[in-house]
């Protein structure tokens, strides 16, 4: 009888998959590397800051009063209620801040605002206030409330140097 154990020795596997292996591991940190390094910015470079002035701050007052002005038509008809047109409101001027100054005034709480020197546009938003997060008004108060925000909103914009 033959010596029969049952045992087998392990079989080796080519070298070439062994460096094909490594190969591919080099490949996938070298990728991780260029894309990581390619991402960051340099030392010594800033970012190009944006202009503080538009091209044309005229055609920009006049866009915002047409907005304005259809906010007021909108609630005045009783398409849009009370509080959402004051919230209208106030994103309109904090948005014509940002566009007209670089100061991003739609996501500054009303102390920044006061902070950042304008004070007429925070003056004007202190006062939208209590109709954005008040009680709903009563029946004749929203037209009245809303055209005077609107009148408040359009001295910002004519205002603004």
């Amino acid at each position: 009888m033959e010596n029969d154990s049952g045992f087998y020795a392990p079989l080796t596997y080519s070298e070439w998959l062994t460096w094909a292996g490594l190969g591919l591991l080099f490949l996938v940190a070298a990728w991780f590397a260029f894309v990581f390094l390619s991402t960051r910015q340099r030392p010594g470079t800033v970012p190009a800051a944006p202009s503080g002035r538009p091209s044309d701050p005229s055609g920009l007052k006049q866009e915002y009063l047409r907005r304005i002005d259809a906010v007021a038509v909108d609630a005045a008809a009783g398409r849009v209620s009370a509080r959402a047109s004051h919230q209208e409101l106030s994103l309109l001027i904090r948005s014509f801040v940002r566009d007209i100054a670089g100061i991003d005034a739609p996501r500054m709480t009303l102390a920044e605002l006061h902070r950042q020197g304008i004070p007429a546009a925070a003056l004007a938003i202190s006062s939208l206030y209590p109709a954005e997060f008040g009680p709903e008004p009563r029946d004749t108060e929203p037209r009245d409330s809303v055209a005077a925000a609107a009148d408040t909103a359009r001295e910002v914009v004519r205002a603004w140097n």
